[in-house]
């Protein structure tokens, strides 16, 4: 896979609520987009946690897929798909529940390059698109080898979110923002996702980076932990991805309820 995506492919008729479009409209008004994140088959009630999340004001969901050696994610997360893989979790498990689930808001999956590919990218997407997702983040599959994945993921409706990370260089955040569909997603640090007591100085500057080379919606993740980080994210940008934090709850037994009322607090702080 190389080069940019195929043209002439027309998407088909797919579930569920589409990403650019969707958080567009949310955020034409100056709302900032609040995008929390639940482990797929974390627990028997995940699904539950997803829409707890979702009463409690998010604008879209991010569904991590879990796998065995997810290179983007810190400790909370990994800890999570390993609880997720041993309860048999697969995609294919995932995708049955959100078929079983309308929460009516856009739904992304997180993922990496492996489980893609090893389900063929048409048929994944397909599966994907069939649940209602609408939207997929596959951070391990470089710019230059995704054209036929994005070909295929438009063709049923799931656009691909793309990562731009602060030391990406001008030229290339220009070409990541064109491609990039549903959002821009900006790194607030280089690392991994988790837990941490302060924002990076690098996540304004990226987010004006990134601000200035697209009008697409520019959301920023990693390390937003607790609702004033979410503020200061999202401040130069259009919204925030918080997940890590929300996940340690899910996994020291927090309810449905308790994530919601989390939840609630980010979209209080965002709104105020």
């Amino acid at each position: 896979m190389s080069g940019a995506p195929a043209a002439g492919r027309t998407a088909t008729t797919a579930r569920g609520v589409a990403l650019e479009e969707h958080l567009r409209r949310a955020s034409a008004g100056g709302r900032k987009l609040l995008v929390p994140y639940v482990t797929g088959g974390l627990r028997d009630d995940w699904t539950e946690l997803l829409a707890a999340m979702v009463a409690a004001g998010a604008d879209a969901v991010e569904v991590g897929l879990p796998f065995s050696d997810p290179m983007m994610d810190g400790p909370t997360i990994q800890e999570a798909s390993t609880v997720a893989l041993g309860r048999g979790t697969t995609p294919s498990s995932v995708a049955a529940e959100l078929r079983a689930t309308d929460v009516g808001v856009p739904l992304v999956v997180m993922t990496y390059a492996n489980l893609v590919l090893r389900a063929g990218t048409r048929r994944f997407a397909s599966e994907m698109a069939a649940a209602g997702v609408r939207g997929a983040i596959v951070p391990d599959l470089p710019l230059e080898e995704s054209a036929e994945w994005e070909a295929d993921a438009a063709a049923e409706g799931v656009e691909t979110v793309l990562l731009a990370a602060p030391v990406t260089p001008d030229d290339r955040l220009a070409r990541l923002c064109a491609r990039s569909h549903g959002f821009v997603y900006g790194v607030n640090l280089m690392g991994v996702t988790g837990e941490r007591h302060d924002l990076a100085a690098s996540s304004a500057v990226l987010a004006g980076r990134l601000k200035a080379h697209t009008d697409k919606p520019v959301i920023m993740g990693f390390g937003i932990s607790a609702p004033e980080q979410a503020v200061a994210a999202a401040h130069p940008a259009d919204g925030v991805v918080v997940a890590s934090a929300l996940m340690r709850m899910a996994l020291d037994g927090a309810s449905p309820e308790q994530v919601g009322r989390r939840v609630g607090e980010f979209r209080a702080a965002l709104d105020a």
